[in-house]
């Protein structure tokens, strides 16, 4: 299971439009052309009760976990027919914008492979196809064989995603694990690619985790609770053994903590790993001895997290203990059990948080985070004061590991991206500091010389500076006109790294500036960064948005009428923030899957996720600083009589991350109260879940979507006669 973070934030760009209060407001395009009236839902007094407060929830009735219910169905579609008919006006813009953004996409493209056992793995989409298709070619033979065609597991399924696959250790068979509505609760199926039919072995309910034993026959998965949907139990199931005779090797009992299975690089262990937003929890198996016992690696603690992997009969460990930004440590094998006998490799630096690790047998590799940057920078064994930093030309950018399996080797395969140059993949000897280009992503119909980079640094209003990156047209002419999208995201330590966004040429070749701002809440500057945006610190969060909003007119990067603001999930919640805290700075606001009804999620176990959120956002249900803390910003609860942007709010009816409900009462809310007569759009995917439509092309229709409610809104409306 995923936090309330992740996917959409992987795929989200930025967007935001600004009305400031000292010019005056120009006409805004209101919805009084569309035929049919806005949506009004109906009022039921329901009380939310809680130890320190109660609280009038009159849209509670929106709430149907089966989903079933004919008057809310109802409802939702009236809302989607309502945006159908506005967006109408602007059609022709949208598939304008869509036809822009699918032209920016190769659409017979391919990964770069990488080795394992006997063959070279590779993914590819052909022209015109909405799924992927996963094949391997025999090294020797040069035989292709197609693993998994995603289009034909897509035919007559209004959602398909494949969210893992994993081959055994004799390379015969391929696990696998399929989700049809959106709301990411796997299927697992089985592979014989011997024949390429798949085996009756069928286990549902599932997170998307697998692991392999060395037998070949024995797979480990994670069950969910089909209420809560966390990821509890942990099963051991033998081929072709019936789906209830798996075998419960572990059960967590503390609801806090999320779950995952998987096997270390060197496919020598089974790894259950236990994560809570303060506490991780290892327990590692021997692969080669599916009916043993898990051991703990080391036991939680709160306010201790470790993360780690396997080589040559050591754990290389990645830890916070006495490093707020993590240090590298490393214990042998027969001596787990105790964080004691670990020994430190990598010492603590307050300048730099280490974001991730990949081992070698020669060379550890490091994916650092400084300057709200990210690096690599590689450290021999032999000489671990002697490491080299991978070198970057840009100001801003990002490095990231590729896949990387095999550790007998002296060549790191590594991704490097910035707002203007597309995901290139690299392989790096690490020996001789040569670097070979496997492949810069073609992307048709773009000129990376027509567009500059740049950052700048916000103050906020307690004085602290945040970083900005900024993305324009060449030519651009820093005088205050210009139309901003801001997009940002600000939680779960969650970093917002200027990665190559194809889409979003289309609004900046339309004469946009492009704004990631790199608020609080995220871990761009360090773990310090993330704990001054959680909690009772949450707030910066917002505050920090508005500033840098701010910053951007005041700098004349934007027009003050002209500011766009975008956000996701727990970005959904800032932007609903920041609409009850500044809706003069901002002409539209677009809010995906917005996670706005705070207090009354937070205070309801059986939600999924919310028990596992609590260090995050606070317990309401046990602290009344937190129950009021949070009730002082949760966007539902805040709704006033006032003047709002226009707002575009999108949700997936199957969403198992920020439940339907959520948007769809904020909605309901927000139109019972605002003053204005800007346009209030709602937007229901009736066969999707958290991420949006699964197809590529599909996703991409979506985006279009969202930037034609964007630029309509920019249109000076017709003069009468």
């Amino acid at each position: 299971m995923v936090s309330r973070k992740l996917y959409l934030h992987a795929l989200l760009g930025g967007l935001l439009l600004t009305v400031s209060a000292c010019s005056p407001q120009p006409e805004q395009k209101t919805t009084e052309s569309v035929e049919s009236k806005a949506p009004v839902a109906k009022q039921i007094p329901y009380v939310v009760e809680a130890e320190f407060g109660s609280r009038q929830d009159e849209y509670y009735w929106l709430r149907d976990d089966e989903r079933k219910a004919p008057e809310v169905l109802a409802y939702l579609e009236e809302e989607n027919a309502y945006y159908d008919a506005y967006r109408e006006d602007y059609s022709a813009l949208t598939g304008e914008l869509e036809q822009e953004i699918i032209g920016r996409i190769k659409q017979d493209d391919a990964s770069v492979p990488y080795t394992k056992g006997d063959y070279r793995y590779s993914t590819r989409y052909e022209e015109g196809k909405e799924y992927p298709i996963h094949t391997r070619t025999h090294i020797e033979t040069g035989e292709e064989q197609i693993l998994l065609d995603v289009n034909v597991l897509a035919e007559g399924q209004p959602y398909m995603a494949v969210s893992n696959m994993q081959v055994s250790p004799d390379q015969n068979l391929l696990a696998y694990v399929v989700d049809n509505n959106g709301r990411r609760q796997y299927e697992l199926r089985i592979r014989d690619l011997t024949t390429g039919e798949d085996l009756p072995d069928r286990l549902t309910g599932l997170s998307a985790s697998i692991a392999w034993a060395q037998d070949n026959e024995t797979l480990f998965v994670i069950e969910n609770d089909p209420q809560t949907l966390l990821s509890t139990r942990v099963l051991k199931h033998k081929l072709g053994e019936p789906a209830e005779n798996a075998e419960l090797v572990y059960e967590e009992q503390d609801k806090t903590f999320y779950m995952s299975v998987y096997n270390t690089t060197d496919d020598e262990y089974v790894v259950i790993n236990l994560n809570q937003t303060v506490s991780t929890e290892m327990r590692v198996l021997d692969a080669s001895k599916p009916d043993g016992d898990f051991v703990v690696m080391a036991p939680r603690e709160r306010d201790f997290q470790y993360s780690a992997d396997h080589i040559d009969g050591r754990w290389i460990i990645s830890t916070d203990w006495n490093a707020p930004n993590y240090q590298i440590m490393q214990v042998a094998a027969d001596q787990i059990g105790d964080k004691n006998n670990w020994q430190p490799l990598i010492p603590h630096n307050p300048d730099v948080f280490i974001n991730d690790f990949t081992v070698f047998q020669n060379y550890l590799a490091l994916n650092e985070r400084s300057n709200g940057l990210r690096h690599i920078r590689i450290v021999p064994w032999n000489d671990l004061d002697n490491s080299t930093v991978i070198a970057s030309d840009e100001a801003a950018y990002v490095t990231r590991f590729e896949r990387n399996v095999e550790q007998d080797t002296d060549v790191l395969r590594y991704a490097y991206t910035s707002l203007t140059t597309p995901n290139t993949v690299y392989a790096y000897n690490m020996a001789t500091q040569e670097r070979e280009t496997l492949k810069a992503t073609e992307v048709p119909n773009y000129d990376a010389s027509q567009y500059e980079t740049a950052r700048t640094w916000a103050t906020a209003r307690d004085g602290v500076k945040v970083p900005v990156t900024l993305l324009y047209k060449k030519g651009f002419q820093q005088d205050g006109t210009a139309p901003l999208y801001q997009y940002a995201y600000g939680s779960y330590g969650s970093s917002s790294d200027p990665y190559f966004r194809s889409t979003v040429f289309s609004l900046v070749d339309r004469g946009f500036v492009y704004a990631i701002a790199h608020i609080r809440g995220g871990q761009e500057m360090g773990r310090a960064w993330y704990e001054d945006g959680k909690m009772m610190n949450k707030k910066n969060t917002f505050t920090d948005y508005i500033d840098v909003t701010e910053h951007l007119v005041n700098e004349k990067y934007a027009h003050p009428d002209k500011v766009f603001g975008m956000g996701g999930s727990a970005g959904g919640l800032l932007m609903g923030a920041v609409a009850n805290m500044a809706p003069e700075k901002y002409r539209g606001l677009v809010a995906h899957v917005p996670f706005v009804d705070v207090v009354t999620t937070m205070l309801d176990p059986s939600i999924p996720l919310t028990t596992n959120e609590w260090d995050e956002w606070g317990n309401p249900i046990t602290t009344k600083e937190s129950y009021e803390y949070m009730l002082s910003y949760s966007p539902y609860d805040q709704v006033a009589e006032q003047d709002y942007p226009a707002l575009l709010v999108t949700t997936g009816l199957h969403d198992s991350q920020v439940q339907y409900f959520e948007p769809a009462k904020w909605v309901a809310r927000l139109r019972a109260n605002k003053t204005d007569a800007n346009p209030l759009m709602f937007k229901t995917n009736m066969s999707a879940g958290h991420g949006g439509s699964s197809g590529r092309f599909s996703r991409l229709k979506e985006v279009a979507e969202e930037y034609a409610f964007i630029l309509d809104l920019l249109e000076e409306p017709e003069q009468s006669e």
